[in-house]
């Protein structure tokens, strides 16, 4: 893969963005992609690039922030050194400026563009004065991120302050931490005994910059047998020097000395309340050093207060002190947080993260020439729910699933009596069970659907069932079969399913409308145009009447040949786990992407995916089916078509109708 990278900042300026491009570089040359780099021209650049080129730009400095350049070069330029590379994919580090500039000329090239939300540009608005900035630091930020194929966050708070923006088709993607390098052996009593003779050193690293509110460790500069520690440089430094005079200023550190100096603090505090992540925490922790940091933000993901940190409240300098005071007094507290410190960064590498990103870059690539084709038809893209950032979770206790084949369970044998199957809507009700409530009232649940069904067949049959049931949440996951049939209108479709979301929201139900799919198979492509139709209307629906949408048209990975069963047209086990867990993103389920993770790891798939016979064992049925008029769900009934009670120990039928 061919990878340009535009990056707001850069070398020789050291930050937290200049860091990660750094690391994603290495990620991709040691994979075997090449990559290009477009960045502001500042100095000279001796570091090593992993083989990248580069095309640094002319850039001028902020005037309050020198060491910040910011780059004014034309599109056409910009769309020229594309076009020259020819790039799969355009990353976009923290784009505000040079990256407007870079999507758009991205755009012109109809190359794919994932953009990588890092600095909090609103926030700094605010902190610097500037007046009606923040305003319109928000509103170029929600165009630009909605104009990009994909959008990544690195944590929670910045998934939710995109989310409230009205960015869409956002993606998690956090840091990883050089854990070797970082590392508990790298403390020094010498440099202790330099810097802070017999003293507790409570330290400081990052930005000397009015956002990062340094100035707030004044509450700490008076602990007695306490020596504040600040690493950096920047702006706000001769101000913080005047207000700290008992504090050690080292000025910027890299390479050896920052490794040493972040291992031999005794605590490490971070006050900043913007910070989209925080890669210096991750780096004390790493380091073997318990934080104090403000609960808000990139360090709430970060720090597990009262396992290796604190969490204090935001702007309250007596807490941040409390907090402190806590850990330098217990030596054996603070060396039980330094121990769960470093056992947090474990499984946070650059490996792990970089393998993610090109994940991510290959379903923009996917998802481009899709929203090409849906935009060029006047309809609407699709759009992905933000893991762990969805609308918080009612404690539902009574959910009904109607649809055909897909919300039966077909092909999910997964732990299953022979000619039994699970399904996505099974297992999502699992999960929902368990959110929240205290048992006292029994989440009850009904499966209304039936194989081979269509729209006509759930309004006439399944509605009246499920209404009857008084649900408080019902899914509606319907439309393929119609779609695959002769001649289908997918506006008159989608209208006549709207009748029923509505009759639905009428009676105070929840919906959770999903959108139909097809597998990444070349014959699928005929019924491509029609699907992305009626998609496009469903998100219309969903918007007009308030239902909750899974859009798995903007989830690549549904169509992964993997996640379909050997009968070609139905979903494997695998496949109904991803599209349970995607529905509980949809509906905010807490920590649902490692739920899913823990599953796939306890419950390997056994089912039978050989395609051997397929012709016979499939095709010929379906095709006698048809000649003679008939369909697999007739004579069907649902197979749970009144509520069964889910606990901690299944499924049991109630004693009692509850209806």
């Amino acid at each position: 893969m061919r990878v340009a990278l535009l990056a707001e900042s850069f070398l020789p300026h050291m930050n937290g963005v200049t860091g990660s491009v750094l690391h994603v570089l290495r990620h991709l040359e040691r994979s075997g992609h090449e990559t290009l780099v477009i960045a502001p021209r500042s100095g000279e650049v001796t570091a090593d690039l992993h083989g990248a080129r580069t095309a640094l730009l002319r850039s001028v400095p902020l005037p309050s922030y020198p060491q910040v350049r910011v780059v004014f070069a034309r599109t056409a330029r910009l769309t020229a050194l594309l076009h020259d590379f020819a790039p799969d994919v355009v990353h976009l580090a923290s784009p505000f400026v040079l990256g407007w500039q870079g999507v758009a000329a991205a755009d012109a090239l109809r190359i794919p563009t994932v953009a990588v939300y890092q600095t909090d540009v609103v926030a700094y608005a605010e902190k610097y004065g500037v007046p009606g900035g923040a305003a319109f630091a928000a509103s170029h930020t929600t165009r630009l991120h909605r104009r990009a194929t994909l959008t990544l966050a690195p944590s929670t708070a910045a998934l939710q302050q995109l989310e409230s923006f009205g960015v869409d088709r956002l993606r998690w993607w956090g840091r990883g931490v050089d854990a070797a390098r970082f590392h508990p052996d790298r403390r020094s009593d010498a440099w202790r005994t330099r810097v802070a003779p017999g003293e507790i050193v409570v330290g400081y690293v990052g930005r000397l910059a009015p956002e990062k509110q340094v100035e707030d460790l004044r509450a700490l500069q008076d602990l007695r047998g306490v020596r504040l520690v600040i690493v950096g440089d920047g702006p706000a430094r001769p101000a913080l020097q005047r207000m700290l005079p008992g504090a050690v200023f080292t000025g910027h550190l890299e390479g050896r000395e920052l490794v040493e100096a972040m291992a031999s603090f005794d605590v490490f505090v971070h006050p900043g309340e913007s910070e989209t992540f925080g890669q210096t925490i991750q780096e004390a922790l790493a380091s073997g050093v318990p934080v104090v940091a403000t609960g808000v933000g990139g360090p709430v993901d970060l720090v597990r207060s009262s396992v290796d940190g604190w969490l204090y409240r935001p702007g309250d300098l007596p807490d941040l002190r409390a907090r402190v005071a806590d850990l330098i007094g217990d030596d054996a507290k603070r060396h039980a947080f330094a121990r769960a410190a470093r056992e947090s960064v474990r499984d946070r590498t650059w490996e792990s993260i970089g393998a993610q990103l090109v994940a991510h870059y290959e379903d923009a690539r996917v998802l481009r020439p899709i929203d090409d084709a849906l935009l060029a038809r006047g309809a609407t893209r699709p759009s992905a729910p933000a893991i762990e950032s969805g609308p918080a979770p009612r404690h539902w206790r009574r959910y009904v699933a109607l649809g055909d084949s897909l919300t039966e369970g077909l092909c999910d044998s997964s732990r299953m009596p022979a000619g039994r199957y699970r399904g996505w809507a099974d297992r999502l009700a699992q999960l929902l069970a368990h959110v929240g409530g205290d048992g006292a009232d029994p989440f009850r649940y009904a499966n209304l659907a039936v194989r081979s069904k269509r729209i006509r067949d759930v309004i006439a049959d399944q509605l009246p069932q499920a209404l009857a049931l008084r649900p408080d949440l019902v899914s509606v996951f319907i439309g393929a079969n119609d779609l695959v049939g002769r001649r289908p209108e997918p506006r008159a479709l989608a209208r006549e399913l709207e009748g029923a979301v509505r009759r639905l929201r009428e009676t105070g139900s929840d919906v959770l409308l999903v959108t139909p799919f097809l597998p990444r198979r070349r014959a699928a492509r005929l019924f491509a145009p029609r699907f992305a139709a009626f998609n496009s209307e469903l998100r219309r629906v969903a918007d007009r009447t308030g239902a909750r949408l899974l859009d798995l048209e903007a989830l690549p990975a549904i169509g992964d040949l993997g996640m379909w069963g050997s009968d070609r047209v139905h979903l494997r086990s695998r496949g109904h786990r991803f599209l349970a867990y995607r529905a509980a993103d949809a509906l905010g389920v807490p920590d649902a992407e490692a739920l899913e993770g823990l599953d796939a790891a306890l419950h390997s798939d056994d089912d039978d995916v050989t395609e051997s016979g397929w012709l016979r064992r499939d095709v010929l049925p379906w095709i006698w089916r048809r000649a003679q008029g008939r369909r697999a769900g007739d004579g069907r009934t649902a197979k749970h078509d009144d509520y069964v009670l889910i606990d901690s120990g299944g499924m049991t039928r109630p004693v009692a109708p509850a209806h």
